[in-house]
């Protein structure tokens, strides 16, 4: 039968939903009796297993796999010629022996240990090992044979340890409360057992599996790292700060001021090619990638292809790693009133099928940095950059699992992806300011207006002849004949640092810049990697974080909410000051001036009937959180919205709540920009939609700016602070009862 259905990107078809009934209806001819079988959507990747009834619905919500085309894995039987080794599954789940798993652990970490080797030539047996590693094999073999209690088969001390931590981090149980059940079960076993009393011992056993980190300690005032050559250093060299804490002189073992925790990346990358499975899907970007003109993965875009271009070699065997670096600061006590941070830092291989490169099971913690580092990110990062210009330039040797060979492993950096305040820290361009810009950077158009300092002009972007080039009244009352800025290539903004001299980092070192260095605070470190200034795209803004501060904005414009909205009195002062928007102006009718409704805010009746809409809103489970709970319909405000619930209400909610509450030139620019991040956030795009949508959000933020004041183009990353200082004044407006008779002249 035809299973071109597999293909077709519309999963309502009757194309898609026919064949998907045929597929059930083949999976219960071939597994008969059978109550689970492998799932094969594109999350479950036929690597879990659901009835047969979930199964049509998981392949309606995620697709089914495009490869999967011989359903070898549901009883079809596959033609030996093409494919001599492809596996038999069994018609019911197979029950896995724990300490069989175990077992397989441990090949994969030693695969010299594996008695299946390809023999044939010297490149495919594994590297020798060293005696520390070989002892530690030993020991954890030792352990994995080693039966828990005398008289026990079902578990060895190392399945029960491994069974035992699994279920820990799985259910996110705390140390203490982990020791306290260890102590229970090894009172529980019998006398002679072999369990750990608590977690520090089961670490010990599982320290062999490798994994680990490394304590690196740092100066109080993140000047510097006591790494490398300054390793045995006491104090800081910067700002002559101790390394240690002071402590009682009877002490025997000193304390570090700050400890980073840096966690090797070699050894995780290693981890990705000792399962047969990953190892094949780690080179999914080359062998399956489809070259059409639909955009689903990194490797569809023009900067990874301008990578493979630029460096040939690196591309000719698909098994290097490319990978993105995240960052982002939290709090994990979750005490609003405190200001510590932990900033971890995460690296993520794009080599993987879209499905699979963005779980947290692929997802490698790098570097932890215990407090907010500012502008001194780069000093932790030291020892991150080092171990990337060593996989770039000489690589490491490493087992492959799915071909049985040694082959040399080498990995880059394509991007970072951060928000923007995270952004300015790692590209070393402050976000802040009247260049906060980092694609215009100095030919940013920017001014001080309501307080705060504004971003304009978008009109810059259109094409030349545009008609909107001449509506002066409309945006600022001038006309725009320049063109957009110009974009910087990496060797330019390499040369233009290197000709820059930079402070030293650190908390006591002075901050002040000379106006020769525009925005920039520092050079990055990554331009350290030989490749870093060749690439096409080195920095992301997170999507998710934009979505959020442009809801955020829109939504308090709109619904007009105290200590949100831009529409402010010094917006409508400022406005009257440039002499646009008349609608705008103060009302001075009477003695006092006073701040009328605008025409793209809500009506009071209006806010509580979108309210109301929003609090009967119920979405499918799993969807979105219950975005009716955050909903205060008599105070006529939002509280505690995430940003996947700003993300969906954006995308879903607003566009159908306010088209018939709003004037239709205000609605249509909304819906056309909820739009514009629907399209960005889907699974998949095509290229020419991309072109599209680069044009339509110039216009978009276009009619914005013919609508809005100019107080609602503030810099998104400063939103909380602009806030405050909105709040602070509207308070003291409130107390000083000013009188606005006499400021038509401002």
């Amino acid at each position: 039968m035809s299973r071109r259905w597999i293909q077709n990107p519309n999963r309502c078809a009757d194309e898609y939903l026919d064949g998907i009934e045929d597929f059930i209806e083949f999976a219960r001819r071939h597994n008969p009796g059978a109550t689970r079988i492998r799932c094969p959507c594109r999350r479950c990747n036929n690597m879990l297993w659901e009835t047969i009834e979930n199964i049509g619905f998981h392949l309606v919500r995620n697709g089914m796999i495009e490869t999967y085309s011989i359903w070898n894995l549901h009883g079809e039987q596959v033609d030996h010629a093409s494919s001599s080794n492809a596996p038999r599954v069994d018609n019911v789940e197979p029950i896995v022996d724990p300490n069989d798993q175990v077992m397989g652990i441990i090949q994969d970490v030693f695969p010299f240990s594996s008695t299946n080797i390809n023999q044939e030539g010297e490149d495919d047996v594994p590297t020798p090992i060293d005696s520390a590693e070989f002892e530690q094999y030993e020991k954890l073999l030792k352990n994995a044979n080693q039966e828990l209690y005398q008289g026990c088969e079902s578990f060895s001390v190392l399945t029960a340890i491994v069974e035992l931590m699994h279920g820990k981090i799985k259910y996110r149980m705390s140390n203490l409360c982990f020791d306290y059940f260890l102590g229970v079960f090894k009172r529980m076993l019998p006398t002679d057992n072999c369990l750990p009393k608590d977690h520090k011992h089961a670490q010990k056993v599982l320290h062999g599996l490798g994994l680990g980190y490394e304590k690196i300690h740092a100066c109080k005032n993140n000047c510097m790292l006591f790494y490398k050559e300054h390793e045995t250093l006491d104090t800081c060299p910067i700002c002559n700060e101790s390394r240690f804490k002071m402590t009682s002189q009877n002490r025997t073992t000193k304390i570090p001021q700050k400890v980073m925790r840096y966690l090797p990346l070699k050894l995780r990358l290693q981890r990705l090619y000792m399962s047969t499975h990953t190892a094949i899907d780690m080179r999914w970007h080359k062998e399956k990638w489809v070259d059409d003109d639909v955009m689903r993965h990194p490797a569809d875009g023009e900067a990874w292809k301008e990578f493979d271009r630029t460096f040939p070699d690196f591309a000719a065997d698909p098994r290097n790693v490319r990978l993105g670096l995240a960052t982002d600061g939290f709090n994990p006590y979750g005490v609003i009133n405190q200001h510590h941070s932990t900033w971890p830092i995460f690296a993520f291989p794009y080599n993987l099928p879209p499905w699979k490169c963005m779980k947290k099971e692929y997802m490698m913690m790098t570097v932890l940095i215990t407090e907010d580092p500012g502008r001194s990110i780069d000093v932790y990062l030291r020892p991150l950059v080092d171990e990337l210009k060593d996989l770039w330039t000489n690589g490491i040797r490493k087992y492959d699992k799915s071909t049985g060979r040694m082959f040399t492993l080498r990995a880059a950096v394509m991007w970072t992806v951060n928000d923007f305040p995270a952004y300015a820290m790692v590209s070393g361009w402050s976000t802040k300011g009247y260049m906060a810009c980092p694609v215009c950077k100095e030919d940013v158009t920017s001014g001080w207006h309501a307080g705060k300092v504004c971003y304009l002009s978008h009109w810059r972007w259109l094409p030349w002849d545009h008609e909107w080039r001449e509506k002066d009244k409309e945006f600022d009352g001038n006309t725009e004949r320049r063109l957009r800025p110009r974009e910087w290539s990496g060797d330019e903004i390499l040369e233009q640092l290197n000709c820059l001299n930079f402070a030293p980092f650190g908390k006591t070192v002075s901050r002040t810049k000379p106006s020769t260095h525009l925005n920039w605070t520092h050079k990055p470190m990554f331009f350290e990697l030989l490749y870093w200034s060749k690439l096409k795209l080195r920095h992301n803004l997170d999507v998710m974080h934009v979505e959020k501060n442009v809801f955020d904005t829109l939504v308090g414009t709109i619904l007009d909410i105290e200590g949100k909205t831009k529409d402010t009195i010094k917006a409508r002062l400022d406005l009257e000051r440039m002499g646009i928007q008349r609608g705008l102006w103060m009302n001075r009718d009477t003695d006092k001036a006073r701040r009328d409704l605008a025409f793209f805010s809500m009506k009071p009746n209006d806010k509580k009937e979108f309210l109301k809409f929003v609090s009967f809103v119920k979405f499918p489970d799993g969807y979105a959180s219950n975005i009716a709970r955050c909903v205060n319909v008599d105070g006529v405000k939002f509280t505690g919205l995430k940003s996947h619930d700003c993300h969906v209400f954006m995308q879903r909610l607003l566009p159908v709540g306010i088209r018939h509450l709003l004037p239709e030139d205000v609605v249509k620019p909304i819906m056309l920009l909820s739009r514009f991040f629907s399209q960005l956030t889907a699974k998949t795009l095509r290229r020419t939609d991309m072109f599209q949508l680069r044009h339509d959000i110039v216009q978009v933020l276009c009619k914005f700016e013919m609508i809005f004041p100019q107080a609602f183009f503030t810099n998104v990353s400063n939103r909380k602070a602009s806030q405050r200082v909105e709040k602070k004044c509207t308070q003291q407006s409130k107390a000083r009862r000013i009188n606005y008779r006499g400021l038509g002249s401002i």
